[in-house]
Order: C-alpha cells, then sequence, then structure tokens
C-alpha cells in the first residue's frame, strides 16, 4: 500500500514539475559567392550568401546554440558580424575583421559557434569589412523561449521587411575612387525593400515585393534599415503601425503613421489590415537635414488584401519631408534653443587647416588609429557622442558591439555638459545597440560594462565605414581575473605549428591557438613558409 501511494506521488510530482526544455542546436551554411544580379536596366556581379539578395534570415530561440559555417568562394576576404547580439564572454564570435578574428580568405571556411542568451527579438547579419554589406545582409529573427508568449497581442503572421541600397556600378570601385578624392561616394542609384527597389523606378516592375493580407487580421512586421548611409522613414499608405520593439528590446507600445529608422537599427510594427480592401504602398525614403533634398529616391512594395487585382492601382504613403527638420538660426534663438546659434566663435581656428599641404585630402580624412579605454568591470559607462560633421548631410549611426545602452538624452548643436545632463531621461531611456547621431548635434548614452571582452564601437564615418581600417575605439574591460581582456600589440591573421599541428587563426580563432600553446612555445609559419621561433603567452592574444 505504501509502494502504491509513493509510486502515485512520483507520477503526479512528475506531472507537475517544469523540467527545463534542452537549447537547441541550430546549424547553418553560408557560401559567400558572387550573382549577377539585375536592378534599374542593369546587371552586375555582387557578392551574396547563398546567392541570395538579401541573405538568408537566421532563425534561432532564446537559450538555443547557433553554429553558422561561413565559406568564401568570392575574390574578397570576408567576415560576418551578428549585429546586436551580445556575444556575452564570446567576442571571438562577434565578426569584425581585425579586431576580433582575421577575416575569411578565398577558399577557406570559418565557423561561428555562439550561445542566444538573454535576447529575444529581431537583429540582423552583415558583412563587417570593406564595403561589402552593400548586398550582403540579413535577418536574424529570435523567437522568445517556449511557451513565452509576446507582451502584446499574439499576431496572425509576420514578415521581414529589410531596406536596403542598390548602386548600378561596383560599391569597392566607388568607395576607393571617394578615398582618392577625399570626398564622400556618391549615393545609392535606389533603396530597396527586400532586395527590391519597387515599381516607381525603371525596369522595376517585376523588382517589387508584395505582401499579402487578410481583412481584420493584425500581422508583425520585422523592419531591418540594412542601408549604409541613410536614416530612412517607413510608412504604409493608408494603415497606422504600432511600435512594439526596437533593437531586440521591448518598448511600451505606441502608435504611428510613420517612423524613422537609423543604419543598423531594427524596429518590430504591428498592422492591422482594416482598411478598406485594395493594394497600398508600403514606402521608404532617406531623411537628411539639408535645405534641399538631395536624396529624394522612394522605395516601395505593396501591401495587398486577399482577393484583390493587380491591376488595381496601389496608393501612396504620405512620408515626412526628406529634410524634415524645422530648426534654423533664428528660430533657435527665438525657442531658446542651446548650441544651434552660440556666440564664443573663436577669433582664431583651433586647429589650422593646410591649405598647401599635398595632398589635399589628407587634411580632410580621419586619423587612421585605434584607441583602447579600458574600464572597470561592472561600471557604468557615460558616452556623449558629438557630431561635428562638415562634408555631408548624414547623421552617424553608432553601433556598440557586445551590449546594448540606454539614450539618455539627445539634442540639436552642441553639447552643454553644464546644462544638458539635466534634461537627461534616466527614468525610461529607450534600450538600443545602435543610435543615430542627429547632423550637427549630440546622443548621450549609458551602459554597465559587464561582457569582459574586448569590444568595437563601430562609428560609421562620413565615407560610411563602420569601425573598419582601426577607425574604431576599443573597450578593455577588466575581467577581475590573473588578466585583462583586451588588444595586445602584434595580433595577428596568421598560422602557427604547435607541437606539430599547423593552428590558423584566420579559419580556427585564436582561442584555439591558446588552448594549446598555454604559455609554451610555438612556430610562426609565414606566408612564404619560413619557420621562426616566437614566444607567446596566454595573455598575448
Amino acid at each position: 500500500m505504501l509502494g502504491g501511494s509513493l509510486l502515485l506521488f512520483i507520477i503526479c510530482f512528475i506531472g507537475i514539475v517544469s523540467f527545463p526544455v534542452e537549447a537547441a542546436l541550430k546549424k547553418y551554411q553560408f557560401d559567400v559567392q558572387m550573382k549577377n544580379v539585375s536592378r534599374l536596366c542593369h546587371a552586375k556581379p555582387i557578392v551574396t550568401v547563398n546567392g541570395m539578395f538579401p541573405g538568408p534570415t537566421i532563425y534561432a530561440r532564446e537559450g538555443d546554440r547557433v553554429v553558422i559555417n561561413v565559406t568564401n568562394h568570392a575574390q574578397y576576404n570576408i567576415s560576418i558580424h551578428w549585429h546586436g547580439l551580445k556575444q556575452n564572454r564570446n567576442g571571438w564570435a562577434d565578426g569584425p575583421a581585425y579586431i576580433t578574428q582575421c577575416p575569411i580568405k578565398t577558399g577557406h571556411s570559418y565557423s561561428y559557434d555562439f550561445n542566444v542568451t538573454g535576447q529575444r527579438g529581431t537583429l540582423w547579419w552583415h558583412a563587417h569589412i570593406l564595403w561589402l554589406r552593400a548586398t550582403v545582409y540579413g535577418a536574424l529573427v529570435i523567437m522568445p523561449k517556449e511557451e513565452t508568449p509576446f507582451p502584446f497581442p499574439q499576431p496572425y503572421s509576420e514578415t521581414n521587411v529589410v531596406l536596403g541600397e542598390w548602386w548600378n556600378s561596383d560599391v569597392e570601385v566607388l568607395v576607393n575612387q571617394a578615398n582618392k578624392l577625399g570626398l564622400p561616394p556618391q549615393m545609392s542609384d535606389a533603396h530597396t525593400i527586400n532586395g527590391k527597389p519597387g515599381p516607381l523606378f525603371p525596369c522595376s516592375e517585376k523588382h517589387t515585393f508584395a505582401m499579402e493580407v487578410d481583412f481584420g487580421k493584425t500581422y508583425l512586421l520585422r523592419i531591418v534599415n540594412a542601408a549604409l548611409n541613410d536614416e530612412l522613414f517607413f510608412a504604409i499608405a493608408g494603415h497606422n503601425m504600432t511600435v512594439v520593439e526596437v533593437d531586440a528590446v521591448y518598448t511600451k507600445p505606441f502608435t504611428t503613421q510613420a517612423i524613422l529608422i537609423a543604419p543598423g537599427q531594427t524596429t518590430n510594427v504591428l498592422v492591422k489590415a482594416d482598411q478598406s480592401p485594395s493594394r497600398y504602398f508600403m514606402a521608404t525614403r532617406a531623411f537628411m537635414d539639408a535645405p534641399i533634398p538631395v536624396d529624394n529616391k522612394t522605395a516601395t512594395a505593396i501591401l495587398q488584401y486577399k482577393g484583390i487585382l493587380n491591376s488595381v492601382l496601389p496608393v501612396l504613403p504620405q512620408l515626412p519631408a526628406p529634410n524634415d527638420t524645422g530648426i534654423g538660426l533664428l528660430q533657435a534663438h527665438y525657442h531658446n534653443i542651446k548650441g544651434v546659434f552660440r556666440t564664443d566663435f573663436p577669433d582664431r581656428p583651433p586647429v589650422p587647416f593646410n591649405y598647401t599641404g599635398a595632398p589635399l585630402t589628407a587634411n580632410l580624412e580621419t586619423s587612421l588609429a585605434t584607441r583602447l579605454s579600458k574600464v572597470a568591470f561592472n561600471s557604468t559607462i557615460e558616452l556623449v557622442l558629438q557630431d561635428t560633421n562638415l562634408l555631408t548631410v548624414e547623421s552617424h549611426p553608432f553601433h556598440l558591439h557586445g551590449y546594448n545602452f540606454f539614450v539618455v538624452g539627445t539634442g540639436i548643436g552642441n553639447f552643454d555638459a553644464a546644462k544638458d545632463p539635466a534634461t537627461f531621461n534616466l527614468v525610461d531611456p529607450p534600450e538600443r545597440n545602435t543610435v543615430g547621431v542627429p547632423t550637427g548635434g549630440w546622443s548621450a548614452i549609458r551602459f554597465r560594462a559587464d561582457n569582459p571582452v574586448a569590444l568595437n564601437v563601430g562609428i560609421k564615418d562620413v565615407d560610411g565605414k563602420w569601425g573598419v581600417q582601426c577607425r574604431c575605439m576599443v573597450y578593455a574591460l577588466s575581467s577581475g581575473a590573473t588578466h585583462d581582456v583586451g588588444i595586445k600589440d602584434g595580433f595577428c591573421c596568421r598560422e602557427w605549428k604547435v607541437t606539430g599541428r599547423i593552428y590558423s587563426t584566420a579559419t580556427e580563432g585564436p582561442s584555439a591557438l591558446l588552448d594549446a600553446v598555454k604559455q609554451g612555445t610555438c612556430l610562426f609559419v609565414s606566408e612564404t613558409v619560413e619557420v621562426v621561433t616566437c614566444k607567446i603567452k596566454l595573455d598575448e592574444l
């Protein structure tokens, strides 16, 4: 009798106890390859992943382990950054070439191996070397844990909306030409929605993304701005959007007719198909703070109610003006906006401009250097980002690798350290991984340095690069262990021979070499196969 009661108790106990679901392993194969693609009556070879433009969507669930093997068949070196993933204590998988890994050479493979911890929502991935991000990008969707609902009404269906740009010419050639002239590269020939510019552009009727909806249903749009340069407005004709998430962080829902999204940012919106069944344009165009619009190209896609014929002409949405910034010197003075109208213009230039310097472009380029700031683990960091853009009218997207941060303040003009902190939002600031610093303005962010790894702060320069070619700051966090985690002099993308085996930092990552060396002696295998002896310690890579 006792045994039967005990057995019944065990069965009941098992029935009511919720055991944790074992994390899944998601594997993907990325083949980086060239493909001929036609847009705007032009065809050209572009770098793609698996022949797709945009590339494939990565799907995972919070808690999953993801392994993505990247094989490079293109003529360029490549690396992939998983934009917005925190990569807790796993910075080697972050992706910036020459910062946390060596680029993947032509004919080589590299496996990115990371866990999705404490994150869910919409992120994205992209190439992190040269300007290959123009075509090498895609969405990264992290679903909540099993049986964990959204904190908003469950949508009927969801769709990725990835915004981008298209150049008729080879982007790498354009960038090299611009660098020689010391000028920004030419603007894109079109914007795109899921790689397609839409019917407002020539030869683009068939290159139009369409989304079919059922009347009365609610849809979740996962919107990614994968453009290289432009902040973009996005709207759907006749339909409101309810913003429920930004940069994979749930937000207090609010309804709007249009959103502004900076390069690198993501926004999730709910859209209810509650209008008269017809065809409606989804549209995007650039925001640039200039008196005269300089980039007034509008990409379109179609939201089409089920049962409506394709012959019905779509309705265009009302987008904000491309230069929708209602502020000037007199307005700033009248409204007492600080930092725009100032009386402290210097009598002498703080830094003299070398008008006779040769070459002239040397005066226009930023310094090619990496700056290191060591901060204590778990300390709170505040950064004030001041835009001093003189050559272009674009905002400066700023992305922090390995972290989310809180945007506690933003403003037009120069930051006033004595007065502006009083305006900071310290109650409910938005949490993001990317912020668009206004043209001629500033943004203030705060984050907790709790991810002990060297991290890359990506600042898109005037020429569009994201922390590439050492145009970045690097934060090294003290981990509290016997050595600091940081970037050491001599970090190299080479092959090393240890106890008879060759380890390649380009294909296996520095961590494999660290495991093998353990403060021992190794041999460096040069490109000419000459072997030299070197000493490697654990804290030297």
